[in-house]
Formats: structure tokens, sequence, C-alpha cells
């Protein structure tokens, strides 16, 4: 890999671990410096490990904190940005928007804004040594909006409807700009919904699997019929990497799962496997509840760009498949 020193911001966090552990494995010769705020989604418990690994390092900190940003940028001479960092949860957005703008939308521009400084002498111009350099964005399906039918491509309109996915479309056009008027080498990936092992306990599957194992009723919004695509956790990263290593610059990447299905069928097909591991019989216990302010509809995702011209494929792109393994590992813990 061409890169020396590499910031992971969030990477204590679900998708970040995961990728950190793929990467600081495979490549030993270039050191990884994850950069975390440690709020309640981040758990170092997941990559403890790493800490005996001669080319990672962490640092506990904002990616709002432009001393400690530059800090890290001058003392590992970074040349290259993977910005998992993000407020992520739609339910505390709308609850509390001003930390999703905080660190959705400024924390990556005090990103972009150090790593401009530090790369290039002026726009389209780079400081010796750095125009192999490269910013890679994380975002979501979520930035597209609700689609009736059909699927969005990369080419798509950005339509957010929670201040969640507002604050990331906002973080990611300003990622953009910076690509256009300065000429930051930068590259976006959007992904559809993750699940795994690890992830926090508020996201949709792990309360799904805490309410089987407690045989508790599982909490739904409104009917139930919105519908996600899915992909493991483990596909994504590999995906991550693969544009991190090969993507164009400038250009932006969907990757999805093409796992379909309405929350009510997530329900019934883990609870299927569920009672099958572990031997019981119970029923699904269901609690409607009121809606969640605009809620979209339906996420759905054009892969084609992804696969064509990087040549990318799942390696567990059955959701059956990867849901048993999850609640193999999930019993597991709990027994």
């Amino acid at each position: 890999m061409k890169f020396n020193n590499v910031l992971i911001t969030g990477g204590a966090g679900f998708i970040g671990s995961h990728f950190l552990k793929l990467m600081a494995k495979k490549y030993s010769n270039t050191n990884f410096i994850n950069l975390d705020l440690l709020t309640y989604a981040s758990d170092l418990k997941n990559i403890a490990f790493l800490n005996d690994y001669d080319n990672y390092k962490f640092y506990e900190g904002d990616i709002c904190d432009s001393l400690l940003v530059s800090k890290i940028f001058k003392n590992h001479n970074i040349d290259a940005v993977i910005n998992f960092a993000a407020e992520s949860h739609v339910d505390n957005s709308i609850k509390n928007p001003s930390d999703f703008i905080k660190t959705n939308i400024n924390g990556t521009f005090n990103l972009l804004k150090t790593a401009y400084s530090f790369w290039m002498k002026e726009p389209f111009t780079f400081n010796n040594g750095y125009s192999h350099s490269k910013f890679l964005q994380i975002s979501t399906d979520e930035v597209y909006g609700s689609i009736t039918s059909g699927s969005f491509n990369e080419s798509s309109s950005y339509n957010p409807s929670s201040p969640y996915s507002s604050s990331k479309a906002g973080g990611d056009l300003i990622v953009r700009s910076y690509n256009k008027t300065y000429g930051l080498p930068i590259v976006i990936t959007l992904s559809c919904n993750n699940f795994g092992s690890n992830q926090n306990k508020e996201k949709f599957i792990p309360v799904i699997l805490n309410c089987l194992n407690q045989n508790i009723k599982i909490p739904v919004y409104g009917d139930g019929l919105n519908i996600r695509d899915w992909i493991s956790v483990e596909d994504n990263c590999k995906a991550i990497e693969l544009v991190f290593t090969k993507g164009a610059i400038g250009e932006s990447y969907n990757i999805g799962g093409e796992n379909e299905f309405t929350n009510i069928e997530i329900i019934k097909k883990i609870n299927y496997h569920f009672n099958k591991i572990s031997g019981k019989r119970q029923n699904i216990k269901i609690n409607f509840i009121k809606d969640r302010y605009g809620h979209d509809q339906r996420y759905s995702i054009d892969t084609s760009k992804i696969k064509n011209y990087l040549n990318w494929n799942y390696s567990n792109s059955k959701f059956d498949d990867s849901i048993e393994s999850l609640i193999i590992s999930f019993l597991g813990k709990k027994l």
C-alpha cells in the first residue's frame, strides 16, 4: 500500500474497529493512528489487542479539536485520512441535532482543513511527498433519502430527511468542495445498513437479539414495513479497503448488500435462526410504537460502479448465512 501513516477517525466505533482489525494486520508496514472521542458508541475493548501492534497508536480526542488534529498530522506525518467518526443514531439526531452538526459537519471540515494545510502548498499544488495522499469520507445511503422503486446511483441527488442524514450530506458536500475548489484528493463511500459483532445495543439488530434472548417485545416503528438494505460489516470493510487503495480521486462509491427487507421480515428471519440455533421455540412478540418523525420508507442503492470499476464482490452476501454466524457469537457471549 502506498500510504505510510493513516489517520483513522472513529476507529473505536462499530465499523471503524472492524476496519482497523482488517487493516493493521494486513498492512504491517503502514502505521495506523486511531483518533476517537470514546463516546457511548465506542469501545476500546473491541480493538484492545491492537495495542501490542508496532504499527498502531491510539489518541482519545475530538475531530473538532484543531490543535490536537494538527499535532497528530505533524507528529505522525499523516498522508491519508479515513473519516469514520460520526454521530449516527437517527433518534438521537431528532432529539439533539446540535451534536450531529458539530461532529458530522464541523468535525469533517476541521479534518479537511488540516489535511489541505499539511498536504498542499496551494490549490492543486502538493507539498513534496504528498501527491499520493487521500482523504476517504465514510458516508451512508441515507443521504439520498427514500425511493419508491429502483435504486439510487452515485449521480443521484442528495435528499436527506433526518438531522443525522442531513449532517452527513453536509459533510459529504464539503468534502466534494475541497476536491473541486482546492484539488484535495478525496473519495467517498456510501454504505447501506451494517450488521455484525460488537454493534452498539441501540441499533436495530442488536435490539432484536436482546429482546429475543429475554423473550420480551421488540419495539418497531409504525407498521414495520420500512425497507432497508443490509450488509455484513466485514463485507463493507473489504469494500472500503478497495476504495481506499484503488478508488479514483473525486469519485463516490455505493456499497450495498442486495439484502432488502422490511423491518418485520428482518425480525422473522432473525427469530427463525435464533430459535434454530438456541433450540427454543418462542413466538415473536412485537410492540408497535409511534412512527419516527421523517421516517424514510425505503433505501436502495445501485452497486454497479464499485463492481464494474473496482471488481468488488461480496464474500458474505447472503443475509441468512451472516446472521447465523452473528447469532452463534451472540449466544456464546450470553452463556
